[in-house]
Parts: structure tokens; C-alpha cells; sequence
């Protein structure tokens, strides 16, 4: 319910913290809201620390963010408590995962007679290798946001049998309101830094007992794509850069794992839209340089797209959906001391993880 006693108490709550130059109600879905336009007389989190509470007591719940005329306080109603997350589901689709991913990591060819057969030694170690990257960097989320006070829902995974992986990946949903720029950043470094530190021993454990042969092409066969840190841990393990001199790797499953990990970590580091990397990208820089890169990435992605097709997807995808971001309580209050260090630390774990061509096929 909105009156004009709540109106008069939401703007009262404003001019506390904030020389107001101009208000006004907005109506959307038959939900009211206020919006204040000023300059903030406290810092922003400060600010937002002064009045919160009682704008909640109100029903509504205070938005810092940035304006032209300096900053802006929009109260909108106070959003319902998310519903509790289905446990059931998400322990199923993780099961289904576990079989696809089995499934697809124990498959085999013998490349005299072509038959396909099952390695059940292959199977285990691609599908536990695989899902314990996924699961640290799903975990590295839930559990930061958690300590955040920020409501997430379990990791769901996505069982996909007929893929390469076995899997789609697998994602949490946000359903509360993030605090300020500092949690966004905490809950968005937190799955791909926990996702490395277990997928980069697999990938060195997996490498170990891979074989290095002379590259022979068969039906359906491809070439995994180099980034930074992978080419440059082939080269500690190996003692030189493959694939060179007609000579390639031959991956084990849990190598293949390892790969596979640092290129989920890379895709999700890409600076845009609600991907791990966008919102480290807007908690560095704010929200306008952040809308302007997810343009920027999507069309860099679409030149990519002429070196390997799949990035014509994402282009699209993030072209569509890249504008798109759930409201911060305070976007205003910048990153500092450690923080900002943190960010940058993300932005060159991107750099280094980063595949510009992932996969190759190759052709008998």
C-alpha cells in the first residue's frame, strides 16, 4: 500500500542524507515507487546504513545509484522473501550429471576397428574430476553469498549426454538484492578462484600421465584450444609448446577435465552482462563503463565468431541479455584498498584463462 503519509516519510528519510533537488512517484504494475534526486550529504554506504531500516519499516527498501544530478535514492517495495530452493531437484539433476558425464568421459574408439567401447577407469576420472571443478565453483559462490546475507538458491547442474562434456555447466540464481559493489565482487571472484584451485592440479595430474604422440586425425576428432596458462603449463610439464613439430598431446580424461575447467572459468570471466566477469567488470568500474564493455565484448566475440563459430552464440547472447542486471542496494560506494586489487586480480585470471579458439577439428 502506498499513501501520501508513506510518500512524505520516504522523502523525510532522503533529506537526512541527501540535499534533495527533485522527487517524484513512479508507477509500474501497480507498485509505487519514489525516487530523490540530490547530492548525498553522507557516503553513499553511510548513507544507505542511515535509512534503511526505517525504509524497510515503511515496506520499502532504499536504491543508491548514480544520476546526473549527483546520486539518486529510489525506494521501490521491499520484495517478498524468496522461496526456499528445491534441494530435491538440485541433488537429481547433479545425479543425471554424474551419468552423462560418465558416460561421455568412458566412451572410447579403437582406432584400428573403430568400435566404441566403455572405460569405466576414464569414466570415473573425467566425471569426478569434471563436477568437482564445477561443484568448487558453484560452492565458491553459495557460500560467499551466503556470508553475504545474500539469498541463493543450490547448484542446479545441467545433464547434457549428447554434448562434449557431458554437461551444460551449472549455475545458482541470485534471489535477494546484493548490498553494495564490494559483496557483488565477493560472490562474483569467488566461483572461478575456488573453480581453479581444483582444476588446476587436475590439470597437471592429468597431463602427467598423458600421452605426447604424433598427431594422426580420425572422424570426429578435434584439437583443444590454447589459453595463457594452459600453453604455458603444457610447456612446465612437457618442456616445450605443443601441439609443434606434428606432434600433440593426447589428453586423458582427467586432463581433459582440467582443459575443460580452465575454459568454463575463462567463458564465465568474460566482462559482461550477469556472467562472474561482468560483475566483477561493474564492481571496478560502475555501471555505465559496464554496459559499454558487455557491447564491447559482444561485438569482439562476433569477430572471434569467424575463428570458431560458437562464439557467434555468445555474441548473440550477450548482445540480448548484456543490459540486463539486478539492482544493487548501493551501486554508488566504490571498491577500495584490497578490494580493488581483488577485481584486478580477476580481470588477469580472465586474461590468462581466456581461449580465443577452443576447438579445432580436424579433418583425415
Amino acid at each position: 500500500m502506498f499513501d501520501f503519509d508513506s510518500s512524505t516519510a520516504l522523502r523525510m528519510l532522503a533529506a537526512e542524507v541527501m540535499l534533495v533537488n527533485t522527487s517524484e512517484e513512479l508507477i509500474s504494475n501497480d507498485q509505487r515507487a519514489v525516487r530523490c534526486r540530490g547530492q548525498l550529504l553522507l557516503e553513499a554506504q553511510a548513507a544507505h546504513d542511515t535509512i534503511v531500516a526505517r525504509a524497510q519499516a515503511l515496506g520499502y527498501t532504499p536504491l543508491f545509484q548514480h544520476d546526473p544530478a549527483g546520486a539518486a535514492i529510489l525506494f521501490i517495495p521491499t520484495p517478498p522473501k524468496a522461496p526456499p530452493s528445491r534441494l530435491w531437484l538440485a541433488v537429481l539433476l547433479f545425479v543425471l550429471t554424474i551419468f552423462s558425464t560418465m558416460a561421455v568421459g568412458g566412451l572410447q574408439q579403437n582406432e584400428s576397428t573403430g568400435q566404441i567401447t566403455v572405460n569405466w577407469g576414464h569414466a570415473l576420472s573425467f566425471s569426478g574430476s569434471l563436477l568437482a571443478i564445477l561443484l568448487a565453483h558453484e560452492l565458491g559462490h553459495f557460500f560467499v553469498a551466503r556470508r553475504e546475507r545474500v539469498a541463493v538458491s543450490y547448484p542446479f547442474f545441467i545433464p547434457m549426454p549428447f554434448f562434449l562434456l557431458g554437461t551444460m555447466g551449472a549455475f545458482i540464481a541470485i534471489k535477494d538484492l546484493v548490498p553494495n559493489r564490494r559483496a557483488l565482487l565477493a560472490i562474483g571472484i569467488a566461483g572461478p578462484l575456488a573453480g581453479l584451485v581444483v582444476a588446476i592440479p587436475v590439470l597437471m595430474i592429468g597431463l602427467s600421465i598423458s600421452e605426447v604422440k604424433q598427431v594422426v586425425p580420425l572422424p570426429g576428432s578435434f584439437t583443444e584450444g590454447n589459453s595463457l596458462l594452459y600453453a604455458a603449463i603444457k610447456i612446465l610439464i612437457f618442456g616445450r609448446f605443443l601441439p609443434s613439430g606434428g606432434e600433440d598431446v593426447y589428453l586423458h580424461p582427467m586432463a581433459l577435465a582440467g582443459w575443460a575447467g580452465l575454459l568454463v572459468t575463462g567463458l564465465n570471466l568474460l566482462p559482461a552482462g550477469q556472467l562472474d566477469g561482468g560483475h566483477i567488470f561493474f564492481a571496478l568500474f560502475g555501471p555505465r563503463a559496464a554496459r559499454i564493455m558487455s557491447m564491447v565484448v559482444a561485438v569482439a566475440l562476433l569477430g572471434l565468431g569467424f575463428l570458431w563459430s560458437g562464439w557467434f552464440i555468445w555474441a548473440v547472447m550477450i548482445a540480448l541479455i548484456g543490459q540486463q542486471r539486478s539492482p544493487l542496494r548501493n551501486e554508488i560506494s566504490p571498491l577500495t584498498g584490497p578490494w580493488r586489487w581483488l577485481a584486478w586480480l580477476g580481470i588477469v585470471t580472465f586474461i590468462l584463462v581466456f581461449t580465443p579458439v577452443p576447438l579445432t577439428v580436424m579433418n583425415p
